[in-house]
């Protein structure tokens, strides 16, 4: 639908009430994904409500591609790209990856695809997730629905060249401080990590080393006043960890590595 100036004014103005910060460019986006006034305005109601934006349009942009979100399922944060992109630096050719808390499987997708994987397995505990995951993985691999490893194939156990956990790490009492655009419209069990934020966590990493493949890592991210907590975390589970830092996304991502050889604890 042409953008003409008289309501791309009235879409902006009507962005900016709600509270929008970057309203010009939703307002664009909201222009680009309609074919007429009356669907704009149906679009922009939406997100003038305050539902995200990913979510008004039906994707999000991620790590240079773009993947369907659903209403109801986490939006990958742009922060999380530091993320992809250290695991693409360290992931072996024809990696075997897996993404755990995988939401709309854009991570796991991203990496897949920046490191030429040989398999790519995605699990999440939501349905909605799990059906949104499945849309954007397609034939790349395979998606399962069930509690962190639980739903995985027991033939991947010490396979795994890269473990991908995106895990929830807001502390319980921190989740009301979060935006209404998180707080009421993604799942909670994608955000809510418990009293100190790492309990979900602390669960992947006891597990991990045992399907890791030699040398395989894990990756999480974590908050700048979890990062200590979080090394210690990695450690007691007997890995080499190392902690990575963007100042630009305000990211920090912990790489836990396995041991080269096939001792498992």
């Amino acid at each position: 639908m042409p953008v003409h100036p008289a309501v791309s004014s009235s879409t902006v103005a009507a962005l900016r009430r709600a509270g929008c910060v970057f309203a010009e460019d939703e307002a664009r986006l909201l222009h680009e994904a309609t074919t007429s006034p009356d669907e704009l305005s149906a679009l922009v109601e939406r997100r003038a409500a305050g539902l995200p934006l990913e979510h008004v349009l039906g994707w999000a942009d991620f790590h240079g591609r773009r993947f369907a979100v659903d209403t109801g399922v986490f939006v990958p944060r742009r922060r999380t790209e530091f993320l992809v992109a250290q695991a693409a630096a360290l992931a072996p050719r024809r990696a075997v990856v897996v993404d755990l808390c995988c939401g709309s499987g854009a991570l796991g997708v991203a990496l897949a695809c920046a490191s030429e994987a040989a398999e790519l397995h995605a699990c999440d505990v939501e349905p909605a997730a799990v059906r949104c995951a499945r849309r954007n993985v397609g034939d790349l691999g395979q998606v399962y629905e069930g509690d962190l490893f639980a739903p995985l194939p027991a033939a991947l156990r010490g396979r795994v060249d890269v473990l991908l956990a995106n895990v929830p790490y807001v502390p319980t009492d921190d989740i009301e401080l979060l935006p209404a655009e998180a707080r009421v419209h993604e799942p909670r069990v994608a955000l809510d990590g418990g009293g100190d934020g790492l309990d979900v966590m602390r669960r992947v990493a006891a597990e991990a080393p045992a399907w890791l493949a030699p040398g395989g890592s894990l990756l999480v991210e974590a908050s700048e006043r979890q990062r200590d907590t979080a090394v210690e975390v990695l450690r007691t589970a007997g890995l080499s960890t190392r902690v990575l830092v963007s100042e630009e996304l305000y990211a920090t991502v912990l790489v836990g590595t396995g041991p080269a050889d096939h001792m498992k604890r």
